[in-house]
């Protein structure tokens, strides 16, 4: 399966709305997305999961390097609306809450303090 990427600016946050299965074939995809990103100084990035089917450790890893990125320049990851099985790897991965996981997009736009659970 493929994967598609699509971002749009809201404020100083980019939602980057990802499709698809995230996994090793896909990740370098999404993973240069995120590169021209922070290459343009775009640091607060929200990944809206809502049409992620599959997150492998691959995929994860993605996460992990975009928020030590961000972090490292003053900004911010912040995950939103993933599907129960891809919340349910990062909760047993113990990402849920490293990588700010939120219920919804705006949510997690806004920053505010409840994350998803299962």
């Amino acid at each position: 399966m493929s994967l598609t990427v699509h971002t749009e600016q809201r404020g100083d946050v980019v939602v980057v709305s990802v499709a698809g299965e995230l996994d090793m074939a896909t990740a370098p995809q999404l993973q240069d997305q995120i590169t021209d990103l922070l290459d343009k100084g775009r640091n607060r990035l929200v990944f809206d999961l809502a049409e992620v089917s599959f997150c492998d450790s691959t995929g994860l890893s993605v996460f992990v390097r975009a928020k030590n990125s961000c972090d490292d320049s003053g900004g911010v990851v912040r995950l939103a609306a993933p599907q129960r099985g891809v919340l349910r790897i990062l909760e047993v991965s113990g990402l849920v809450e490293v990588l700010h996981t939120y219920p919804t997009v705006d949510e997690a736009v806004a920053g505010e303090s409840t994350p998803a659970s299962s």
